[in-house]
């Protein structure tokens, strides 16, 4: 199993708008495992976790994104006014 992370920094006071956004928002694909804010780590640090049985199972869920329609890739384009950085993190369970 893999546990996939998108890390986001979000701009300053739009981490809990960008988590809220990333809880209701009805992207294709996978829906996240959880959506989590920093506690203790970097500022304004959001993050959505997902799992996957596999690496090909990701891979298909990564098409479905390029694949959008584009009323989806509209609605889905306010989040990057909310963030200024961010990086994927996949991990494999031992």
């Amino acid at each position: 199993m893999l546990i996939v992370r998108e890390v986001f920094t979000a701009k300053p006071g739009q981490a809990s708008k960008l988590a809220k956004f990333f809880k209701a928002a009805d992207m294709p694909g996978p829906k996240p495992t959880r959506v989590l804010t920093d506690f203790i780590s970097d500022y304004n640090q959001v993050v959505m976790e997902f799992e996957f049985q596999n690496i090909g199972e990701w891979e298909a869920s990564m098409k479905s994104y390029a694949t959008m329609p584009e009323d989806v890739r509209k609605k889905m384009a306010v989040y990057t006014e909310m963030w200024m950085t961010g990086r994927r993190e996949i991990f494999q369970t031992v």
